[in-house]
């Protein structure tokens, strides 16, 4: 059950914030096989294959806050998040579990990455479906 037509995404970073969270979205998102793919100056964009997730640098801290989620292959990629992020220094905002309250296969967990952004990685498909 995915769908989406977001083709990528960008986020903003102060300039003493800019390689630390470069850094810490590398590897959080290493389970996803997320790596830098390009760099140009105050500019990353990163993928597993195509640069889909950008982090921009700015003089001015803008406010942070924003919730995105990737889509995870399966619940295991979630729980390795987890660990990646918490263990890159972010912040547990809500640890691997089912969320039936949203629909009965909803596995996520919520990490606030190091300007508090609310990065979340989700599967969709029942524990013993792989994609």
């Amino acid at each position: 059950m995915t769908s989406s037509n977001i083709d990528h995404l960008g986020i903003t970073a102060p300039d003493g914030h800019f390689e630390l969270l470069v850094e810490w979205y590398k590897k959080a998102l290493s389970p996803l096989g997320y790596k830098e793919i390009m760099r140009f100056p105050g500019i990353v964009g990163l993928g597993s294959e195509i640069p889909d997730f950008w982090i921009t640098q700015k003089e001015t801290h803008i406010p942070s806050g924003f919730h995105f989620a990737f889509t995870a292959p399966n619940r295991a990629a979630v729980d390795a998040f987890h660990t990646a992020a918490i263990d890159a220094g972010g912040t547990c905002n809500g640890k691997p579990g089912l969320r039936p309250e949203y629909h009965e296969n909803y596995y996520g967990a919520f990490v606030l990455d190091l300007i508090g952004n609310n990065v979340e990685l989700v599967s969709h498909s029942p524990e013993s479906q792989k994609k």
